[in-house]
């Protein structure tokens, strides 16, 4: 990665932190109703994944997926206008905090049902390799979608996600089939208010992948270049017809589960101990360190993130209510 991408990087991390912390104080003041799944102390997941793909690659999310949109490369303004519930977001204002899509840049949805996107992206990555191995039309065409014959897709989801029937089931088929997918587990320790060792029998989801007969890492969630390498690889497997991989990051959430979940299961100290090992920090202080980050260039880049996290919540507020006529429109089921 050339200095360019590591300052673009370190930004986006520092966008989607900011973002978050703005949305915690919109819902808490009330202005955006509901609740809401905040990805703070996740960032060097997301980012790092993202540093390591190409635009044409796929991506499921989960319920704490804003983090994952940004990360892809989505207009912050957008997003932050699905989650005011307008008409200029994403969704239309229809997906809200879990459920939000964008085509434009790969990103196949959100999910409120864990694991939900497990499935899905195991059929997005048969579907990328039916059309890259379909015979040629008499014009010279094969399928639908020839823009992502290599394409690979990546699929959140954290380790309560790796307990449900529907995780089993799609790897076993990825690893049958041997499907372009990268399963991204992040483990960030607990399952709603359910510490780790309490509902799996193995304390690294990883190990799981022999199973599968697919390769299983454990990265340091926390550490933006690990996280890049290891997908860079596993992207470079399934790209050459190699099959998938299973990456469990040991990650944590600084904030509770939901904007309702007050942290009573964890103490105030474990919070602290990862958050001295904060992903933008060590970030930030391996470029300071390097000489590609400037003290002055870091204080620049957070005062222009700040900047668009309040244009976007200015766009989000003065952007239109969805029109009630067209409730149905685009509804499949």
């Amino acid at each position: 990665m050339d200095d360019k991408q590591l300052l673009a990087d370190y930004r986006r991390m520092l966008l989607i932190r900011r973002f978050e912390e703005k949305l915690d104080s919109l819902f808490t003041s009330g202005v955006i109703k509901g609740t809401s799944h905040l990805y703070a102390g996740q960032e060097a997941v997301a980012v790092g994944v993202c540093a390591a793909l190409r635009s044409n690659d796929f991506m499921t999310s989960t319920h704490r997926g804003h983090g994952h949109l940004l990360a892809k490369g989505a207009d912050p303004k957008r997003v932050m206008a699905e989650l005011f519930g307008k008409s200029t977001g994403y969704s239309k204002g229809r997906g809200g905090s879990q459920h939000t899509a964008c085509a434009a840049v790969g990103f196949l949805g959100s999910n409120g049902i864990t694991g939900g996107g497990i499935p899905i992206a195991t059929g997005a990555a048969l579907a990328v390799q039916m059309t890259a191995s379909a015979p040629l039309t008499k014009d010279g065409h094969a399928g639908r979608n020839r823009a992502h014959p290599d394409a690979v897709v990546v699929c959140f989801f954290g380790e309560g996600g790796a307990s449900i029937g529907m995780f089993h089931e799609s790897l076993n088929m990825a690893g049958i089939w041997k499907l372009p997918i990268i399963y991204v587990c992040e483990n960030n320790l607990y399952a709603m208010s359910v510490p780790l060792h309490e509902e799996s029998a193995v304390q690294d989801i990883a190990h799981r992948a022999e199973s599968y007969g697919m390769p299983g890492v454990i990265v340091d969630g926390c550490d933006y270049f690990a996280v890049a390498r290891a997908v860079a690889e596993a992207a470079a497997r399934a790209r050459a017809g190699e099959g998938p991989s299973l990456l469990e990051a040991k990650t944590y959430r600084y904030y509770g589960h939901s904007k309702s979940d007050k942290r009573e299961y964890r103490t105030r100290e474990e919070e602290a101990s990862w958050k001295n090992r904060d992903p933008i920090l060590l970030l930030g202080t391996k470029l300071l360190e390097t000489d590609v980050l400037t003290k002055d260039a870091q204080l620049q880049a957070l005062h222009e993130v700040d900047a668009e996290v309040e244009a976007a919540v200015e766009f989000a507020d003065n952007s239109p209510e969805p029109d009630p006529a067209a409730v149905l429109d685009e509804v499949f089921a």
